[in-house]
């Protein structure tokens, strides 16, 4: 893969700005598709699973996540799991088969040491940055051998719990008049109301 690879440049639209993280998720995607001889999902297929949390470095990886396995969170099937670590568990949910892809610790230091970061530790926005400085990260993370990137464990039966349904019957709040899913409902003085008019004192 390279930079002129459709689904990295699909990817860096969707993300915005250029960083070693989005690829690296990327290709974590790419890899647990072909561990478990999958398509990208259309619908509901697949679930994908990330360790990333919130606020820390490199939690890009789940937009290169979604780009390549089509798991995204208006499909409802990617999930974070907020350990702080650089993984990617992809089920498929018809056969319960999964496969974790975890990047390796020399991958994560490599880009840790890079100028790019160095600037990120600052505070300096990734789109402030001069791409240059970032440019190296992102054509190793592209080019690399997949190996070299992840650990690929052994691909798993898994028990899957079936999701609930999506709900398509909706209400009107009776206080801000604005639309919202039935179950989400709730009454209040004997009204029919959505969930932050329910919580207004």
């Amino acid at each position: 893969m390279d930079k002129n690879d459709e689904l990295y440049k699909a990817g860096l639209l969707l993300h915005g700005h250029k960083c070693p993280a989005m690829p690296m998720g990327l290709r974590a995607g790419l890899a647990a598709l072909e561990a478990l001889g999958v398509e990208r999902a259309l619908d509901g297929q697949l679930t994908a699973l990330v360790e990333i949390d919130s606020d820390h470095c490199a939690t890009c990886y789940a937009d290169g996540v979604m780009m390549s396995t089509g798991c995204t969170f208006g499909k409802g099937n990617i999930r974070k799991l907020g350990y702080g670590k650089f993984v990617l568990t992809l089920i498929d949910n018809k056969s319960g088969r999964s496969v974790r892809v975890a990047t390796r610790n020399e991958v994560i230091k490599r880009n840790q040491e890079s100028e790019f970061i160095q600037f990120r530790k600052k505070g300096v926005p990734a789109s402030k940055i001069d791409a240059g400085l970032v440019e190296p990260s992102i054509e190793y993370i592209l080019a690399e051998p997949t190996e070299k990137l992840f650990k690929i464990d052994p691909v798993q039966e898994i028990k899957i719990i079936p999701g609930r349904a999506h709900d398509f019957n909706t209400i009107i709040c009776s206080e801000c008049g604005e639309v919202a899913v039935e179950r989400y409902a709730r009454i209040k003085n004997g009204k029919v109301v959505c969930i932050p008019c329910a919580e207004k004192a």
